[in-house]
């Protein structure tokens, strides 16, 4: 009810724009016959599904994938790489989750939040390669793919984690607040420089 009445409140003007939501959605992955991604996706979304289907956009926020076998989710495989927040390291969950918008909601698409925790910065910037891969190959296939959005540009306070975790593609030291780009703030710089997406 919020959510429509903010989005009558902010088309009655002044101006035209278009106005969408974002949602959190991992990669789904059903396992084996009868698996229950279709139930795990219901209690992820529910209704929301329904609501962007009405908006004139549709944000994802996409980290890792989510392994559903018959009885409800799975671990990641015992020999998954880990990220800092101890997600499993799957950069390819953010073009499934780009495929299902663009099939279940079919608005386009704006990637608001994609990114790893990590101390090993080689490590974020093959996160950066592959998941703009992705989303190279999915406006190759025709989804039409507003925008990309590294999470995060600085290293913050992450909800009960605290400082502890390093999504940053620049440093902060927490004393004195010094920034310091990483190799992989230069290395994304370098490709949106470059209109390499």
């Amino acid at each position: 009810d919020a959510h429509f009445k903010a989005t009558a409140a902010m088309k009655a003007g002044p101006g035209d724009f278009p106005v969408g939501l974002t949602l959190t959605m991992q990669d789904v992955q059903g396992v084996g016959e009868d698996n229950a991604a279709e139930a795990f996706i219901e209690s992820l979304y529910g209704p929301w599904l329904e609501i962007g289907r009405q908006a004139d956009f549709l944000g994802v926020q996409t980290y890792t994938r989510v392994l559903v076998g018959p009885e409800g989710s799975l671990r990641p495989p015992k020999d998954a790489e880990r990220t800092g927040a101890g997600y499993e390291f799957y950069p390819q969950a953010l073009g499934g989750t780009i495929r299902f918008a663009a099939e279940r909601i079919g608005r386009p698409i704006f990637v608001t939040e994609s990114g790893i925790a990590t101390d090993d910065d080689t490590r974020r910037i093959a996160y950066i390669e592959a998941v703009l891969d992705e989303v190279r190959q999915c406006m190759a296939d025709g989804i039409e793919v507003k925008s990309f959005l590294y999470w995060s540009l600085l290293d913050n306070f992450e909800w009960t984690s605290g400082y502890g975790q390093h999504f940053g593609l620049v440093s902060v030291d927490p004393q004195t607040f010094q920034r310091t780009p990483k190799p992989s703030a230069l290395h994304l710089g370098g490709i949106a420089r470059a209109g390499a997406i």
